[in-house]
């Protein structure tokens, strides 16, 4: 089990805090969307589960395990178990989709063997799965800064996957793809999540994407959190609390379950 408990982050180049006392637990098969503007928390918020940022104060616990209490070959073994997919990918553009999922079985190899981009038969067998599951054999030797955006964002869950992750963290992954891909994208991250038994905490702006694909939704503002409940719960008025929306009028959309 995953919990956040009271942790306060602070940046020295801002006022006020990033996240302030939050206490969250996540739970077992939970696929979790964290709704906010931007600089309501949601980055530095997924930075802190996978260890990547550390709280002025509070615990990230892990299996009961605060993450402050690990070492570093400890820390490690945890971020093994939480698959990460980025915004802007993250990927090598002269490396293969193959190649480039590869990088995905680091964390359980030595160093050396990174270096030399040495693989054994098993962790290729298991590179050309994933790659599988997302739809990309076809592509699995085009490097990858020939793919449109919504393929190299699979090459991106690919690689998460083949870490065998127990927990996959999502940081804007739709962010800069339209919203026939993002829908696709996000489809997808349903199925790999049901399929694999993940929990799956996912930042997204698009509250239709939430509304559509999560179980859990929370919302951040200024750095606390003001939304913990089921999606038909985040009402009109907590999406106007949310985003400092003034008027009905002034929304994209109408929030739908």
């Amino acid at each position: 089990m995953l919990e956040i408990r009271n942790v306060t982050v602070r940046y020295p180049s801002m006022k006020d805090n990033a996240l302030n006392s939050i206490n969250l637990t996540f739970h077992e098969g939970d696929f979790i969307c964290v709704l906010g503007k931007s600089g309501a928390g949601k980055s530095t918020l997924i930075r802190c589960l996978n260890g990547l940022q550390k709280p002025a104060s509070g615990e990230i616990v892990w299996d009961g395990l605060p993450l402050s209490t690990l070492h570093e070959e400890q820390l490690q073994k945890v971020r093994r178990e939480m698959g990460m997919i980025f915004q802007h990918f993250n990927l090598v553009p002269r490396l293969t989709v193959f190649q480039n999922v590869l990088t995905g079985m680091f964390g359980y190899r030595s160093s050396f063997k990174n270096l030399i981009g040495w693989f054994t038969s098993e962790e290729k067998s298991l590179a050309k799965q994933v790659i599988q599951e997302v739809g990309l054999t076809d592509f699995m030797d085009r490097r990858v800064e020939h793919l449109s955006g919504g393929q190299k964002q699979r090459v991106g869950i690919a690689r998460a996957l083949l870490q065998q992750p127990r927990v996959l963290l999502g940081d804007e992954p739709v962010a800069s793809l339209d919203p026939g891909t993002s829908d696709r994208i996000f489809s997808l991250l349903k199925e790999m999540h049901h399929r694999h038994k993940l929990q799956t905490i996912i930042n997204v702006h698009d509250v239709q994407l939430a509304k559509r694909y999560a179980t859990r939704i929370i919302a951040l503002k200024e750095g606390e959190v003001i939304f913990d409940g089921k999606p038909e719960q985040f009402t009109d008025d907590m999406y106007v609390h949310t985003y400092d929306a003034s008027g009905y009028s002034e929304r994209p959309y109408t929030l739908t379950t």
